[in-house]
């Protein structure tokens, strides 16, 4: 089922394969899923067409009544005779509604914490700053989930307003899944003697489903430079005409900066999709902001969301690659947490999201550099305050 890649596609995908060190894999069916109303509805009826085995590692498990759904339907699967793993980091899924983990773990399905802050009465402090922030989620192993989207009402929805937050999740068949099944595995057995069995685990299904070109990054929390930093540096390396990126959190390193002047200096139209007034967290919004008169006064086309939360973390380059996972364009992403993406190389696919990145620049504010320039002195102090702390945002 490999169609024919064009030369372009098949030199991006080689230099893709020696700077990322990760062998892309052909064949993979990669559909993308837009919104609460299209992630959520693909991906219970993965777990309820299961009859093996359901992994799911998430950041975000919070509450509402998708999260009951989800639980429902994890149960279901346990019920029936799959092996259920669910893994929840011990910080960004601490609101979980009470009973949601009782009753998965009383119907058979085994539900961890990633890093929990004790071990025994005994502080893990070097841990606490290093989650988990990877969502996947693979079935059978012939199907996976990756991308930005946490299992709480604020993800339901179509973002049609400011309850609904708008976000992008991939459904891939393929040998890519792997990769997404290995993400969850790594994860799984970080804190757990009994988290990997070799003997245990089920082969996964290599099967060519698709026409899509893929490489699945793992990022891991580590001081330094990253996979998914060097990732993000090399997507952005190789624009020559048109990158967009859509982030919920935008707090680059200076490399990374440097990197997006260089490509508006060599004819690049860099587009920044950021929230604007409904961001959920205005202080780490406060700290990207801090950087944006550089950006803007570099020609960086920047605007700000304005229909919903933007959540979606989304890179597109040329028209033919794009990048879509949990790792957002940031250093707490690309340093402090474990994070997973999908590199795409596949023109159909990358139109996709193209399209539905063009429909979000629709719903936003470009920023005017001469405007933002007079922006008040208690929001340069608010900046000035927010690179204090700015390399753990």
């Amino acid at each position: 089922m490999t169609r024919e890649m064009t030369d372009r596609e098949r030199r991006s995908t080689d230099r893709l394969h020696g700077l990322l060190g990760v062998p892309p894999t052909h064949g993979n069916d990669v559909r993308v899923l837009r919104n609460g109303d299209q992630i959520f509805p693909a991906m219970i009826e993965a777990i309820d067409a299961a009859i093996d085995t359901v992994d799911l590692v998430t950041f975000v498990y919070w509450q509402g009544d998708i999260a009951v759904e989800f639980a429902d339907a994890l149960v279901r699967a346990s019920r029936r005779g799959c092996r259920v793993r669910v893994l929840l980091d011990a910080v960004g899924a601490r609101k979980i509604a009470d009973g949601l983990m009782d009753s998965m773990k009383e119907a058979g399905c085994d539900v961890r914490w990633f890093r929990p802050f004790f071990d025994k009465a005994v502080p893990k402090i070097a841990d606490a700053n290093r989650r988990t922030h990877r969502k996947i989620m693979v079935c059978d192993n012939n199907i996976g989930f990756c991308g930005g989207v946490g299992i709480a009402d604020e993800w339901t929805g179509d973002a049609r307003n400011e309850k609904e937050w708008r976000d992008t999740h991939l459904a891939v068949r393929g040998p890519a899944v792997a990769g997404l099944l290995t993400a969850f595995l790594d994860n799984w057995a970080d804190q757990h003697d009994d988290g990997f069995d070799p003997r245990s685990e089920r082969d996964v299904d290599l099967t060519e489903r698709g026409a899509s070109t893929v490489f699945v990054v793992r990022g891991s929390a580590e001081t330094g430079a990253s996979d998914v930093w060097r990732m993000v540096m090399t997507l952005v390396s190789m624009a020559d005409k048109r990158l967009v990126i859509a982030t919920a959190y935008f707090n680059p390193d200076a490399y990374v900066r440097r990197a997006l002047v260089a490509a508006v200096q060599r004819g690049v139209h860099v587009t920044l999709l950021v929230p604007g007034e409904h961001a959920d967290k205005r202080f780490i919004q406060i700290a990207g902001e801090e950087s944006y008169q550089i950006l803007l006064d570099e020609g960086v086309d920047i605007r700000t969301y304005e229909t919903s939360m933007m959540h979606a973390k989304v890179i597109t380059v040329d028209g033919h690659i794009a990048t879509v996972g949990s790792t957002n364009f940031n250093q707490r992403s690309m340093q402090h947490d474990e994070e997973a993406n999908v590199v795409i190389v596949d023109e159909d696919v990358v139109a996709i999201l193209d399209e539905h990145l063009d429909h979000d620049l629709t719903q936003s504010i470009e920023l005017d550099p001469s405007r933002w320039a007079e922006r008040s002195f208690v929001q340069r102090s608010a900046e000035k305050v927010s690179t204090v702390v700015e390399k753990w945002l």
